[in-house]
């Protein structure tokens, strides 16, 4: 079994409304539920991908921006009377569809913590200390990319001692990939994933970068 790590991208991806979700990521969570993988994603990021929700998905700003458009091309004669009634009338009906999911939000985020195929886990004092010591190492992270970077790290280490192994890491954020953007890998974070075998993706499909022959590599005590 695969064991595949997810942060606040995924959850945003996956939760927001129809016109901002992500269809990998959705179709990652169906590969979790066909049972090809196992998803784990550590409890502050639902927090996080809410408030990103609740802030970037406001219907308002996107359909404002389009009868500021209406007001204007009418008065310079660009569209019809009857255009303008007819994209006003898509857009009412544009925000009451975003304020009902975003009143469902709440309820879209709980059933992640109930689904048998993801793991919501908290951070356990293990992982803070990590996330403490880390902040040595200069990886230049903000303190919440840092918790993240612990959380997984620290849930590979518990699942390697529980026997399974296999363990991949789907992360859109470029600061917590082990390469820049010239795909030269970064010093110390692409040792820090070795250590604990985590093979870093940039995409929610695993197929970027591709996975080398005989991964994952075996760490020897």
């Amino acid at each position: 079994m695969r064991h595949v790590f997810v942060e606040s991208n995924w959850v945003y991806s996956y939760s927001a409304p129809a016109h901002h979700k992500r269809q990998d990521a959705v179709d990652l969570l169906a590969r979790a539920q066909e049972g090809e993988i196992r998803l784990h994603v550590p409890a502050i990021c639902l927090t996080e991908a809410r408030q990103a929700i609740l802030t970037r998905c406001q219907p308002r700003h996107e359909a404002n921006a389009l009868r500021l458009f209406l007001a204007r091309a009418r008065n310079e004669q660009a569209v019809s009377d009857e255009e303008d009634r007819f994209t006003r009338l898509v857009l009412q009906r544009f925000e009451q569809q975003v304020q009902a999911e975003l009143r469902s939000l709440d309820d879209t985020l709980g059933a992640l913590r109930t689904k048998p195929e993801i793991e919501v886990f908290p951070l356990t004092e293990l992982m803070l200390e990590r996330a403490v010591e880390l902040t040595g190492l200069d990886l230049s992270l903000k303190p919440f990319d840092q918790a993240i970077l612990a959380a997984v790290l620290g849930r590979a280490r518990e699942l390697t001692e529980a026997g399974e192994s296999d363990f991949c890491f789907c992360e859109l954020d470029a600061d917590l990939q082990p390469w820049d953007k010239n795909d030269r890998e970064k010093q110390p974070l692409t040792g820090l994933y070795d250590a604990e075998s985590v093979w870093v993706y940039g995409d929610f499909n695993m197929a970027e970068p591709e996975m080398p022959d005989g991964w994952p590599a075996t760490v020897e005590d």
